[in-house]
């Protein structure tokens, strides 16, 4: 197992894509739900010229249809290897996820960005909900969609999972043995953090006060007929807010970052989606994981301790830990400068061939 720090990369990524459609864009079940898909290009970063774009829609093993953006090289031939992105937790594939998808597009690789279910284009009621299971899935959905594509190899097939989708991806791959390499970036551990709070300090005790307040907004949203939103970043922005609340508030409130779809731009998540996490840790099994999985994580992120340990629990000498000097949790959202897509590049050739 290897740790390796970085250092800072300097470059920018260029702009512009077309939205040519591929062939095998759309899974042939019939009962899927049908989507309504925007046709216009409403990413928070600029197209591409290097790719063509399409929109594609999968269903999950729950019935839930998915909504994707594929990113395809231009000029590519022959059988491609595959990427599958989400996250972070409470975006939408318009944000960093399509910046990460598109990019590794760039590169040679066929990737899809997509929306996890009850969000963003993707199906599901009632919305706004997250779920450890349903959300693994999803990945695992998205893996599905790739095996079937007629320019894509099925045995070289990769994941990102960007901050709450970090440990779901690792998840994914502790169960998914078709994903031959993962990648988490500025990962979250979901169940940790909801179960223990941040750095671990919640007790027992407050773990259950906040059971007691869950399910007492359980009993509030039956009687309503709906579900109460908890609220996306908070704005406006308190003078006290810790640092990584004023870097989140920097991207999904202002126009560096907010979409219209995303749950940390606007109302965010149920109150109540916190319970299967609480009750549910995720990363049970990361320590038998086969395939290939690289955390990366900066140096300065409040959410550092959650790849350090995810590390701790993962075997084999084809595991490696990067932690990118200077950089905060929302840096790898978009700084292109600093997120080091070298080396995802160079990760995923070496494990995708």
């Amino acid at each position: 197992m290897m740790i390796t720090i970085v250092l800072l990369m300097s470059g920018i990524l260029t702009a512009c894509v077309n939205n040519k459609t591929t062939d095998n864009s759309q899974t042939n079940d019939k009962n899927m739900e049908k989507l309504e898909l925007t046709t216009a290009w409403d990413k928070v970063f600029p197209k591409s010229d290097k790719v063509n774009h399409s929109k594609i829609t999968f269903r999950n093993r729950f019935g839930i249809t998915l909504a994707a953006d594929m990113y395809a090289p231009k000029n590519a031939s022959g059988k491609l290897a595959a990427i599958a992105v989400s996250g972070p937790f409470g975006a939408v594939k318009e944000q960093v996820s399509g910046l990460y998808a598109q990019t590794m597009a760039e590169r040679g690789f066929l990737t899809i960005a997509f929306d996890p279910s009850y969000t963003g284009e993707s199906g599901g009621e009632p919305r706004y909900v997250a779920s450890p299971d349903i959300n693994t899935e999803d990945f695992s959905a998205a893996v599905d969609f790739l095996t079937t594509l007629n320019n894509v190899d099925p045995e070289r097939i990769g994941i990102i999972g960007i901050c709450g989708w970090g440990g779901l991806a690792i998840n994914t791959a502790a169960i998914d043995t078709r994903i031959k390499a993962t990648v988490t970036s500025t990962m979250y551990d979901m169940s940790r953090v909801n179960a223990n709070g941040y750095n671990d300090s919640m007790d027992a005790d407050a773990r259950y006060a906040l059971r007691e307040q869950l399910n007492a907004q359980r009993t509030i949203d039956y009687k309503n007929g709906t579900y109460a939103l908890a609220g996306g970043v908070v704005d406006p922005l308190p003078e006290d807010a810790p640092q990584f609340v004023k870097d989140y508030h920097n991207y999904y409130k202002t126009p560096r970052g907010y979409h219209k779809r995303s749950l940390g731009s606007n109302s965010g998540w149920s109150v109540t989606t916190a319970l299967s996490f609480i009750n549910m840790p995720q990363l049970s099994y990361a320590g038998e994981i086969r395939n290939a999985v690289l955390i990366i994580h900066g140096e300065k992120a409040h959410s550092r301790y959650f790849g350090e340990d995810a590390f701790k629990m993962l075997k084999g000498d084809n595991k490696e830990l990067m932690i990118i000097p200077g950089a905060s949790h929302v840096d790898l959202y978009d700084h292109t400068d600093i997120i080091s897509f070298d080396k995802l590049e160079s990760f995923f050739k070496e494990y995708l061939k």
